[in-house]
């Protein structure tokens, strides 16, 4: 990374603040991800092997999990969880204890990067198939992106969605993506990127998307601390606001500002956070 910035996931703790600040401040919620993954997976089966990757503290997992309850009520689930945040893992532990009726499933967990899961999981030859992998907003942490899709498309995996942003965020990653990415991250991928490569590979897949929105007015008003909070989460570099040069806080603030990225409502910032969401069906 450039300058003596440091990359954000470096600090669990300030990580976890500001990306519990975005959820805040945005329209996405987990009710948002659709239910149409779930029609075909599970039918005439009694067990399911599900995975997700980079799970985070398991709010989605738990709404895909409800939906596909709703649909198969007898269906039993081998659950493994791929997350490298202990904080994050400890937080979905929790909110499994604290979930009624979540018996039929069985969570394994492993505190892990995709990266370091690939690695395992290529290690031990594991052969389980898998009825669905869900990656949701994970592929900006991995260095090949594309290669992390492939390794998840092996023979016998059937199914799985991505979910990706795109909008503000690709148009501010690609701007600033050689002085605010970690150089082993791919923070400026889109969903267009994974698109073309599966156009490449003849991978067929759905995509949709859900429209989503990010306050980030604070980010404007110099030392305001949900405001700092924010621009880390925004730019991905821990105390942006105090260890980014002069000219290019300037510069990605005023991005940040821009018609491409946001539209003013009322005297308020909002960001435009819409997902970009695929489902990849493979026989």
């Amino acid at each position: 990374m450039s300058y003596a910035m440091r990359s954000l996931v470096e600090d669990d703790n300030r990580y976890l603040k500001s990306f519990q600040l975005f959820l805040e401040c945005s329209s996405e919620h987990p009710s948002q991800y659709p239910a149409f993954v779930f029609p075909s997976i599970g039918e005439g089966k009694a067990n399911l092997h599900v995975m997700g990757v980079g799970s985070g503290s398991g709010e989605v997992d738990l709404e895909m999990f409800s939906e596909l309850r709703l649909k198969h009520l007898a269906v039993t689930v081998d659950n493994q969880v791929v997350e490298p945040s202990a904080q994050q893992l400890h937080l979905y532990k929790v909110l499994v204890s604290q979930k009624p009726n979540l018996d039929y499933i069985k969570f394994t967990w492993n505190k892990m990067t995709a990266t370091e899961f690939e690695k395992d999981w290529r290690e031990k030859n594991y052969t389980k198939k898998m009825d669905f992998i869900h990656m949701i907003q994970m592929l900006y942490y991995v260095k090949d992106p594309c290669a992390t899709v492939s390794f998840y498309q092996s023979p016998g995996q059937e199914r799985k969605t991505t979910h990706h942003s795109g909008s503000g965020w690709g148009k501010h990653w690609k701007t600033f993506k050689t002085q605010l990415c970690n150089t082993e991250s791919s923070h400026s991928v889109t969903t267009g990127d994974i698109k073309t490569y599966l156009d490449s590979k003849t991978v067929s897949y759905q995509s949709y998307e859900l429209p989503s929105q990010i306050d980030i007015t604070e980010c404007f008003t110099e030392g305001d601390q949900r405001g700092e909070l924010l621009l880390d989460f925004l730019t991905e570099v821990l105390n942006f606001s105090s260890t980014a040069p002069a000219e290019l806080k300037a510069r990605a603030l005023e991005l940040l500002r821009h018609p491409d990225c946001s539209k003013e409502v009322e005297g308020r910032v909002i960001f435009n956070n819409t997902l970009g969401v695929m489902c990849l069906m493979y026989s």
